[in-house]
C-alpha cells in the first residue's frame, strides 16, 4: 500500500477559522469555529484522500527555541481564552472524523510535523502538509507537499522558486537573512527577500555570504558584517527538526474512509 500521510497544522486552521467568525471571544464564537473547522476537515480529508491523518497540536511548555532565543514568536497575540478552553472539544470532533490529535510536552508542533513527514518519504510515501505556515517549505520534494488548505493549492518547488526566488533546501538560509516577522526572528536589518535571493545566489550558502561579507559593497555589507550573528540564530530557529524520536508508530493514524467511498490514488498523487 502506498502511504499517504495528511498531517494537519492544528492551530494553524484553528485560529485561521476562528480569525474569520464575527463576534466576540466568546464560547459561541468558538463553538461556531469548531463547527466550521470540523466542515474544513472533511472537506481536507474528500480533497486529499489519505490513508493515515493526524492533528498536530502544541505541546504545553517553553521548547528549545524559546530557551536559544527568549523572543521566539513575542509578537504573537495570546489565544483567547475561550478557544483555548474548547480546544478538547474541537479535538474530540476530529476524532469522531476519525482524525486524532496528537501533542509532545515541550516539543512544537512544526518539528513534529516536519519528523512525520520526513519519515514518510523516507518510507517513499506521500506527505501532505496541510498548513499556510511558509516554514513547511523547506521540506518540499518528491514525495512532500504542502498544501493551502484554504486556496485549494498544493505548493511545490515552482511555488517555493517563484515567491522566494530560491529552492526549497535554500529557505532557510534566505529566512537567515531576512529573518520571519511571524515568529519574531530577527534577521539583517535592511535585507529584503529579493536582496537574499540575490545574495545566496551569488554566494550560495549563508556561511559564503558571512565570509566573504568585507567584499560587499555599501550599506549591505556592512549591515552583514554587523549582524551575521543575528543571521546564524535566525537559521538556527528556522530549521525544522526532522529526526525527532517520538515513540509512535504510522499504524495508529490508518484512516478508515466512510463506507470505503473514497480511496487514495494507488500512485500517491495529489490531486
Amino acid at each position: 500500500m502506498t502511504i499517504r500521510f495528511l498531517i494537519i497544522d492544528g492551530l494553524n486552521l484553528i485560529r485561521r477559522i476562528y480569525a474569520a467568525m464575527p463576534g466576540d471571544n466568546g464560547p459561541e464564537r468558538a463553538e461556531d469555529a469548531r463547527h466550521s473547522s470540523a466542515q474544513s476537515l472533511q472537506r481536507a480529508l474528500r480533497e486529499c484522500m489519505p490513508t493515515h491523518t493526524v492533528c498536530v497540536f502544541e505541546g504545553e511548555g517553553p521548547g528549545w527555541r524559546h530557551k536559544l532565543y527568549d523572543g521566539y514568536k513575542a509578537n504573537r497575540a495570546p489565544m483567547p481564552e475561550a478557544l483555548r478552553a474548547s480546544l478538547p472539544e474541537f479535538k474530540a470532533v476530529f476524532m469522531d472524523m476519525g482524525v486524532s490529535s496528537i501533542s509532545f510536552p515541550t516539543v512544537e508542533a512544526d518539528d513534529v510535523i516536519a519528523t512525520f513527514a520526513t519519515k514518510t518519504a523516507e518510507q517513499q510515501g506521500s506527505a501532505i502538509i496541510l498548513s499556510t505556515d511558509k516554514i513547511f517549505l523547506q521540506l518540499l520534494s518528491d514525495h512532500i507537499i504542502v498544501r493551502d488548505h484554504f486556496q485549494k493549492q498544493n505548493h511545490d518547488r515552482s511555488y517555493v522558486a517563484a515567491k522566494f526566488g530560491v529552492p526549497p533546501e535554500r529557505l532557510v538560509e534566505l529566512l537567515a537573512l531576512t529573518g520571519d516577522s511571524t515568529n519574531n526572528i530577527e534577521g539583517i536589518p535592511s535585507v529584503g527577500t529579493k536582496s537574499a535571493a540575490r545574495l545566496l545566489a551569488q554566494f550560495e550558502t549563508l556561511d559564503n555570504i558571512l565570509s566573504s561579507a568585507f567584499v560587499i559593497p555599501g550599506k549591505l555589507g556592512e549591515a552583514i558584517r554587523t549582524h551575521g550573528e543575528k543571521a546564524l540564530l535566525s537559521r538556527r530557529l528556522s530549521h525544522l527538526r526532522r529526526d525527532l524520536e517520538l515513540g509512535v508508530n504510522l499504524k495508529s493514524f490508518r484512516y478508515e474512509h466512510p463506507d470505503d467511498q473514497a480511496q487514495p490514488d494507488p500512485h500517491g498523487r495529489f490531486p
